[in-house]
């Protein structure tokens, strides 16, 4: 994917203005708004329905009532911006803005439950705040509060209570400026406004949980937290998300040892505080039932039984020793760069093996291009060189497109109709110079290939694997993973779910989550950042024994994440030591332009099909062991569809909606079609579980009814 800025030349710094607010002189850019003028002040105006992520300001709740200086009436501070010589005083300095500010205080509390100690969002409440703060101190309300049924379901991942909502439409104003779902509306007029869904349909899409921390009441709340813990219980661990390529950085909430829920930590230049539903959700994999607790050892053709650890490490030892240079390592792309490189390291140089199933090529010379997500909303011309939905493959990506697109920029998907290498000028450190970006279809693809790398003492050879090292679930369920295992005489996995390796690994050895090790990743900008263990997981740390396993082959391998970190950096991280990565990760500086220009783009050229439609197979991401382990999350899964390009469904007749059959070599599958905007003619599109047999040509028409 790349990304061209406006050729025209750098604006000039923005002119700078003075404005007084309760009698405090700040400068800020013309055209600051005043809340954030105020707080350059040092001065707090209180807010709801504020949230300058959402777009423009609403002034829905009024709690921003402020008093300005020549005008008659109270204004609402968020929807102003700053003037020169503008003075401006709040409910601190103004009798006024504060009988305001009271007011509305006490209006929105009409109707609101004092229901706080048992509330989900007691003790991390604004509401219960600024009324602390800024409220009355009794009710002159005598009448019976207003009720609604609760709780209402809006989705299998979140629950509305209506009486605590405040609407400040934050929520509706996520569905419709910023996930662009359009599925969370206001219905009704005046006193009896109440949130919904769309005609009542469950909230459905890739980013639904964010409403519940943009909610300022306990009206949006996760099911899954529900009644879980108070805020005095729960410890906050600054992580960064493992599950797919954007790295989004999060807040793991801890109760007792156990994941209680996961929370954005806004990386500006990452996520914006956007968080997808399965980096949000998914953290209930931790204690699925058949979770990998003790070493396992085939005892059957479907069936296994618990080993001690001691026994488990005799033999791995026995099992790679008979495999030796034979030995082939599949990785998912999801361990750490420290695992990657602990079991590289023992492999390579242990073994001499140095053959390996890495999870995919990432270009290095991209690091030329390297520029934060974040320069995406302001590019203004984006091409997306990729069949598949990238909403799928990077989901924080897919919102700057569209963050991008609100802007004016024009997004173009396909192949364009200019070279990749004509969109990147010849001085990627020139202003006007696009942006390229990689969408790796793994968390740590990139780190891990750097891993195994940093290891070598010796070339990859094409060997048939006597023995195959099946590292992560993701490995151990994919197609060509399965169909290498069948070459081999024995196969050792790696991993945290028993039915991932049932029925062809022959040893299992625990693994564990992101959430509960120490590490570092790199994600799809080439960004290093530090994952840090949120609980304690239910077996050894992989490092741990690893290094128990080394000292069997003569090779040092440290049980400390830090340690290994270090050795590794030395190598391709420049030395950076492990303390020196710090919650915010910075990206680091471009790169020198290697021989060769521009990158290729993934998927760019792969030219028509040999007849028929060419068929785009991916994976979803609501799929995988995390999700199929995370009940509330079933909903999400793809529908049984096919997309098509508006071009291809109108030369054949068919509807959006409508039932059609896709049929390749004798084989034939009903699916519902869907007309995409971001397809090319020529290509269709079916999630990987929905495919079938299907062969890369197919023939598509309306369904035989």
């Amino acid at each position: 994917m790349t990304a061209t800025q406006s050729g025209a030349p750098k604006a000039a710094p923005a002119d700078l203005v003075t404005v007084t607010i309760d009698e405090r002189a700040v400068q800020v850019p013309k055209g600051t708004g005043i809340v954030e003028a105020a707080a350059a002040a040092g001065v707090e105006i209180p807010v709801f329905c504020y949230e300058p992520r959402l777009g423009p300001a609403y002034g829905a709740c009024r709690m921003c009532l402020v008093e300005v200086e020549g005008m008659p009436k109270l204004q609402a501070g968020c929807t102003l911006t700053a003037q020169d010589g503008m003075v401006v005083r709040t409910a601190r300095t103004s009798e006024q803005a504060a009988e305001g500010q009271n007011a509305t205080l006490e209006f929105i509390l009409v109707n609101h439950p004092l229901d706080c100690p048992v509330c989900d969002k007691g003790g991390e409440c604004p509401l219960q705040d600024l009324t602390f703060r800024y409220g009355p101190g009794n009710t002159r309300m005598t009448f019976p509060k207003r009720t609604f049924e609760k709780p209402i379901p809006i989705s299998p991942l979140i629950a509305l209570d209506r009486e605590r909502c405040i609407l400040c439409y934050r929520c509706t104003r996520f569905s419709e400026s910023v996930a662009e779902d359009g599925q969370l509306v206001a219905i009704n007029r005046g006193a009896q406004s109440v949130i919904a869904t769309f005609e009542d349909e469950p909230y459905r899409g890739h980013f639904t949980g964010n409403v519940t921390e943009l909610c300022p009441v306990g009206a949006l709340t996760s099911t899954q937290y529900r009644f879980q813990a108070r805020p005095w219980e729960i410890q906050n661990v600054p992580t960064v998300c493992g599950l797919c390529p954007v790295g989004c950085n999060v807040s793991a909430t801890t109760r007792e040892g156990e994941v209680k829920r996961v929370q954005s930590r806004n990386h500006p230049q990452v996520d914006e505080g956007w968080l997808c539903d399965k980096g949000r959700f998914a953290y209930a994999h931790l204690t699925a039932r058949d979770r990998v607790t003790a070493p396992l050892q085939k005892a059957g053709p479907r069936r296994f039984e618990q080993i001690t650890w001691d026994a488990a490490l005799d033999e791995a030892e026995r099992l790679l020793r008979e495999g030796g240079p034979s030995t082939v390592t599949a990785l998912s792309g999801a361990e750490s760069v420290e695992e990657a490189y602990a079991l590289a390291k023992l492999m390579r140089r242990g073994l001499g093996a140095h053959s390996a199933v890495l999870p995919e090529d990432v270009p290095d010379h991209l690091d030329a291009f390297r520029a934060p997500l974040s320069a995406l909303r302001e590019a203004k011309t984006i091409a997306v060189v990729c069949d598949e939905p990238v909403v799928e493959r990077a989901p924080i990506v897919d919102l700057w497109l569209k963050a991008a697109r609100r802007r004016g920029a024009r997004v173009a998907y396909g192949v364009p109709s200019e070279p990749v290498d004509a969109l990147v000028t010849d001085r990627p450190d020139a202003y006007g110079a696009a942006n390229v970006y990689y969408l790796p279809r793994t968390p740590n693809g990139r780190g891990v290939a750097d891993a195994w790398s940093a290891a070598a003492d010796g070339e990859p050879e094409d060997v048939r694997p006597r023995v195959l090292v099946v590292s992560g679930d993701e490995s151990a369920t994919d197609p060509n993973v399965r169909a290498l295992a069948t070459d081999a005489d024995v196969v050792i996995g790696i991993g945290m779910f028993e039915s991932s390796f049932r029925g062809f690994a022959d040893l299992v050895l625990p693994g564990t989550s992101y959430l509960e090790r120490d590490g570092t990743t790199i994600n799809l900008e080439g960004r290093l950042q530090r994952q840090r263990r949120a609980v304690a997981a239910p077996v050894p740390d992989v490092l741990a024994w690893l290094a128990k396993l080394g000292e069997r082959f003569g090779v040092e391998l440290s049980p400390y994440t830090s340690v290994v970190f270090d050795e590794v950096s030395d190598r391709c991280f420049g030395g950076i030591r492990f303390a020196e990565v710090g919650e915010t990760a910075e990206l680091p500086p471009r790169a020198a332009r290697a021989a060769g220009g521009a990158p290729r783009a993934d998927g760019a050229g792969a030219g028509p099909a040999e007849r028929g439609l060419r068929l785009v197979t991916y994976k979803p991401l609501f799929s995988g062991a995390a999700v199929e382990r995370t009940p509330e999350l079933q909903f999400q899964r793809p529908a049984p569809e096919v997309e098509l390009s508006r071009d291809d469904a109108r030369a054949r007749g068919i509807r959006n909606g409508q039932t059609v059959a896709l049929s390749s070599n004798g084989t034939t599958v009903e699916l519902r079609a869907r007309i995409a905007r971001d397809l090319q003619p020529g290509v269709v599109r079916v999630a990987r579980e929905h495919a079938g047999d299907l062969h890369p040509s197919v023939e598509i028409q309306a369904a035989r009814r």
